[in-house]
């Protein structure tokens, strides 16, 4: 295998028949004494490590020397098939550089931190006359303020319902904001003030805004004061009801100052990192402080080596954890990183302003780094109590079907629809470490002629579109196991859509089964299927067996019942949310030309889009801001063919 090269990179040795530490001697006879990122390839071209260097040819030496390696950097050497290079202008640079390839290369040999999600924001967005405030991830694009990150939806949708309760803004979207005629339910229960229909002049919503803003940035004992003094104002002038509501706000706003896990200490933003390590499993707890607020925390478990020391650890994990995303001014840490200046330079240059690590040993800002070491411990007692009994439950499983070995990788389907309509697809994978979340799919069924409600047509599609996929891509994950929701018909449909797509599952090691709803029967004799029932068992339906059902009390069942119950939750999840869209869809958001009051004008003239659809361009010329021309345009929209 010949050496490939980068830009600035040693050109290729000339014996490409070299391995392990003699192909990494060769080549540290061209490498210059420069910072940059170096890359270790084994056999068939796989990926092994990606490391920086402040000096390319001092590290890369060090590869080559016999002894003082430890066993899994022994093994990675010995793998070595060929090595890729690209000089950078400093260490900070190769720093960021390496924290990226690791990040979407994944090397076998690396910490990689894994569940790597986009954190939410909460944004005012600003680009309306009544701000709006919702849940955003991903792009920071549209105008507005974020607020972030919340280390789960769960803690954005907490603060969301409590800055509602106080600050009473609306959370529609702007084109349900135009077409309002009345208050809407959430008026109603005393959490938004209405500007859709003028219930609140614009001018005093851009107050209520303002104190929203401000609350999120911290500044909560002013407003306090501020709705203190006006509610003892209102109650002097015998405004009763006005005192009531502004109560209810101090309520809200003293809920979510009482309602901290951890006592902020005076730290106003900072993230908050602590590792445990135990078993040669490490979890890192990380805490968002934001505006002097605990704002969530989340639990990681970064791959990485047994033998990995947990300082080691966390700068690996610091540094990947901030690739693309904003860091605070302030980054404490349980242990101290080994390359915490060079971190913090690098983190700086991304962020353009100062950011410090630090690793305290006393005080307040320890007592916080302390707490998030307790979590820390607790997660990985929790994670490692649960692999052990989904170990369990694997080999359970495996003695249930005949299998030779527990399987590493399974994959469970199910389909959702109403009568054909939103129809969606969806696939969950489940392994040694539980449910593997960010590898669930979800397929939109595109295929045309299907009868309503064709669940083997729906099933086909989504098989077919799948393993065709995994055909395609060499270093796709392949399953050991692949669970379909359903009897002899939809085995027999998956296992056509294999063949289809070109997989002898049998040569390729994957068993398949259908699990089919349990059945009882009703006091007049009729057997029906029971879908909420675990007493009566499942029938299990093999390629090459005898369909059989399980004991009511087998733990085998139970861990069958679990995943498919799993796949049915993200069937109807996927299915729901594609309704909803659909549901809330309006035909005139597709029309060039309309905008939200333009739609507004339409709907309160006509009193429904169906109307709008039905009127003549005379008609339609009739609503204001609607010319001759685009009333044409409208009527085509709705006519054409």
């Amino acid at each position: 295998m010949t050496t490939k090269n980068t830009p600035n990179a040693p050109p290729a040795p000339e014996n490409s028949l070299l391995t392990g530490a003699s192909l990494i001697a060769d080549h540290v006879r061209r490498l210059p004494g420069k910072p940059g990122v170096y890359r270790m390839i084994g056999a068939n071209n796989d990926l092994l490590y990606v490391g920086k260097a402040k000096n390319l040819k001092n590290r890369v030496s060090s590869y080559a020397k016999s002894g003082g390696h430890s066993n899994r950097i022994m093994r990675m050497i010995a793998e070595t098939r060929a090595m890729e290079f690209v000089v950078t202008g400093t260490e900070t640079e190769a720093l960021l550089l390496e924290a990226n390839l690791i990040k979407q290369l994944k090397p076998r040999y690396n910490v990689i931190l894994r569940d790597d999600k986009s954190f939410p924001f909460i944004l005012v967005a600003e680009d309306h006359d009544a701000a709006q405030i919702l849940k955003h991830r991903g792009a920071q694009k549209r105008a507005g303020a974020y607020y972030g990150p919340f280390a789960s939806a769960g803690a954005v949708n907490r603060t969301l319902n409590t800055l509602q309760k106080a600050f009473l803004l609306r959370s529609c979207t702007d084109s349900v904001y135009e077409s309002r005629t009345r208050p809407c339910l959430l008026h109603q229960i005393k959490r938004c003030s209405a500007p859709c229909v003028g219930m609140i002049s614009i001018d005093d919503y851009r107050t209520l805004v303002g104190e929203a803003k401000a609350f999120l940035d911290g500044d909560n004992n002013a407003i306090q004061r501020t709705l203190s003094a006006q509610m003892e104002k209102s109650a002097s002038d015998l405004d009763f009801e006005r005192a009531a509501a502004l109560r209810d706000r101090i309520r809200a706003l003293s809920y979510v100052q009482g309602s901290q896990d951890i006592n902020t200490g005076g730290v106003a933003e900072a993230d908050i990192f602590a590792i445990h390590a135990d078993g040669g499993k490490a979890c890192v707890q990380v805490f968002f402080f934001r505006a002097g607020q605990n704002w969530g925390n989340h639990a990681y478990f970064p791959k990485h080596d047994r033998e990995d020391d947990p300082p080691a650890i966390l700068d690996a994990f610091i540094a990947q954890f901030y690739d693309g995303r904003e860091p605070p001014a302030l980054i404490l840490t349980s242990v101290a990183p080994p390359q915490a200046a060079l971190l913090a330079e690098a983190l700086s240059l991304r962020a353009d302003r100062k950011v410090t690590i630090h690793t305290p040993h006393r005080g307040e800002k320890r007592d916080i780094v302390d707490a998030a070491l307790m979590n820390a411990r607790e997660a990985s007692s929790r994670r490692m109590a649960e692999s052990a009994n989904q170990r369990k439950n694997l080999d359970q499983l495996a003695g249930v079907l005949g299998l030779n070995a527990a399987p590493e990788r399974i994959e469970v389907y199910d389909n959702s629809h109403i009568q054909g309509a939103n129809a969606v697809g969806a696939m969950i994978v489940a392994g040694p470490e539980g449910f593997i979340k960010n590898q669930y799919r979800k397929f939109n069924i595109k295929t045309e002629g299907l009868a309503p409600g064709d669940d083997y047509g729906m099933m086909r599609e989504v098989l077919t579109r799948r393993f065709a996929r995994l055909m395609k891509e060499d270093d796709a994950e392949r399953p050991d196991l692949v669970i379909i929701d359903g009897g002899k018909g939809q085995l027999s449909t998956v296992l056509e859509a294999m063949t289809e797509v070109g997989i002898d599952p049998e040569a390729e090691g994957i068993t398949i089964i259908g699990v089919a709803k349990g059945r009882r029967e009703t006091e007049s004799g009729e057997k029906r299927i029971d879908r909420t029932s675990s007493a009566t068992g499942e029938q299990i339906v093999l390629r090459n067996r005898a369909p059989f059902i399980l004991p009511p009390r087998d733990p085998g069942l139970f861990f069958l019942q679990r995943l498919r119950d799993e796949a049915h939750r993200f069937a109807i999840g996927a299915h729901r949310a594609k309704r909803k869209k659909t549901l809330g869809a309006n035909p005139l958001d597709d029309i060039p030309g309309i905008g939200g009051k333009r739609k507004r004008a339409l709907l309160n003239h006509f009193g429904s889009a169906k109307a709008v659809a039905r009127a003549k361009p005379q008609d339609l010329a009739v609503v204001d801001g609607v010319s001759a021309a685009l009333a044409q345009r409208i009527y085509d929209f709705f006519h054409s063919g």
